[in-house]
C-alpha cells in the first residue's frame, strides 16, 4: 500500500491568492493596526504566550527560532527563519531537515545559551521559544523582537504549533499541515491491519542517553503521541513513567522495556550511553522482541529530538515499514 504524506514543502503549490485570503480571515478578528488603509509592514496581530499578550506583525519577515520545535514548524510552514540555534548534535540543525530548506539559515549559538548579540545583529521582527527553554531570557529577547513563548515543549507539540502558525501569520497552512496529518496517520493504522490490530500491538520506545539513565518513554512525550495518534498499545510499565515522561532503568533491568516491538535510540556516544554494554547483555538478548525480530534502531535526531509535523511525517512513514516487516 501506498501512504500519504502532506509533504510541507507541497504547500507553496497552493493557490497564494486563496491563502492570502484564508489567512487574512483567520486572524482579522485580532488586528490590532487600528485603521484598513494601515501598511502591512505596520499591521499587527495579538498572540496569546505562556508570558501574556504579545503584538506582532502581521506578516513578519525576519525570524528567528531558539529549538528545533520551532525550526519544524518555520520550516513546514513554509518561513525560513534568517537565524536559528543549534543542537547539541555534530551536524548542527537535526539532519532529518532538508539541506536546502536549512542552507543559509545562521547559527546563534547552543540552545540553551544563545547569542543575544547575533540574534540582535539579525535584527529579527519575531522571536520563537519556550518558556521551559528561555524563559529566563525573556526581558532580554524582548527588547530585541516581539518573543512568543509556549509554556513548554515536546508533549504538547501540536498546540504549539498553532501558536507558532498565529505568529507567523500561517494558520490556513497550518490547518492543511494538520489535516494532512490526520490522513497520514489514518493510512498507516489502516495499512497495519486497523485499529483493533493496531491496538493489540504493544510498543515500547528506549532511548540510551550519555550521562543518564536509560529511557522507556511514558505516554507524555512527543514519540508517545504519534502512536497514541496510530493506535498502538503501550506495555503496562509506562503508566509508572515520571510525570508520564519516562520511567528510567539500569542496564540490570532492560528486561523491563519488552514488548511486543522495541524501537530505541542513542543520545551521545553509545558506550558512555550504555548502549553497547545493554545490547550485548543476556537480558536484552532474551527480551521477546529481541528473539522476534521486532526491535528497531532509530535516529534519536528525528525520533526524540525533532518536535514537529515534518519529524512526525517522516516517523509514520519508519513506524509503517518496520511494522510491517
Amino acid at each position: 500500500m501506498t501512504l500519504r504524506s502532506f509533504r510541507p514543502r507541497a504547500l507553496a503549490a497552493v493557490s497564494l491568492t486563496t491563502v492570502a485570503a484564508l489567512t487574512l480571515a483567520a486572524c482579522g478578528s485580532s488586528d490590532d493596526s487600528g485603521s484598513d488603509s494601515a501598511p502591512a509592514s505596520d499591521a499587527t496581530r495579538t498572540v496569546q504566550t505562556a508570558m501574556g499578550d504579545v503584538k506582532v506583525k502581521k506578516a513578519p519577515q525576519r525570524v528567528v527560532v531558539l529549538d528545533t520545535a520551532e525550526l519544524d514548524s518555520a520550516l513546514t510552514l513554509g518561513v525560513k527563519p534568517v537565524g536559528a540555534t543549534h543542537a547539541d548534535v555534530t551536524s548542527g540543525f537535526l539532519n532529518y531537515l532538508p539541506k536546502d530548506q536549512v542552507a543559509g539559515i545562521e547559527d546563534v549559538g547552543q540552545m540553551m545559551t544563545p547569542n543575544l548579540e547575533a540574534i540582535a545583529g539579525l535584527k529579527p521582527d519575531l522571536i520563537l521559544t519556550s518558556k521551559i527553554r528561555h524563559g529566563d531570557k525573556y526581558d532580554e529577547l524582548s527588547k530585541i523582537a516581539p518573543t512568543v513563548m509556549t509554556e513548554n515543549t515536546g508533549y504538547p507539540w501540536k498546540e504549539n504549533f498553532q501558536v507558532h502558525a498565529e505568529a507567523l501569520g500561517k494558520q490556513a497552512e497550518a490547518k492543511m499541515v494538520a489535516d494532512g496529518y490526520a490522513d497520514h496517520v489514518a493510512d498507516v493504522t489502516k495499512a497495519l491491519g486497523g485499529e483493533e490490530k493496531v491496538a493489540a500491538t504493544e510498543v515500547n520506545m528506549v532511548r540510551f542517553v550519555e550521562g543518564a539513565d536509560i529511557r522507556i518513554y511514558g505516554k507524555k512525550n512527543y514519540i508517545a503521541t504519534i502512536l497514541a495518534d496510530v493506535g498502538l498499545g503501550r506495555p503496562a510499565i509506562t503508566d509508572k513513567a515520571k510525570d508520564g515522561f519516562s520511567y528510567d532503568v539500569s542496564p540490570e533491568k532492560i528486561d523491563l522495556a519488552d514488548a511486543d516491538v522495541v524501537f530505541h535510540s542513542t543520545y551521545g556516544d553509545p558506550k558512555k550511553a550504555k548502549e553497547t554494554e545493554t545490547t550485548g547483555s543476556g537480558l536484552w538478548k532474551n527480551m521477546d522482541a529481541v528473539k522476534n525480530g521486532k526491535v528497531f534502531a532509530v535516529d534519536d535526531q528525528l525520533w526524540i529530538q525533532g518536535i514537529g509535523y515534518t519529524a512526525a511525517d517522516k516517523i509514520l512513514g519508519e513506524l509503517h515499514k518496520s511494522l510491517t516487516k
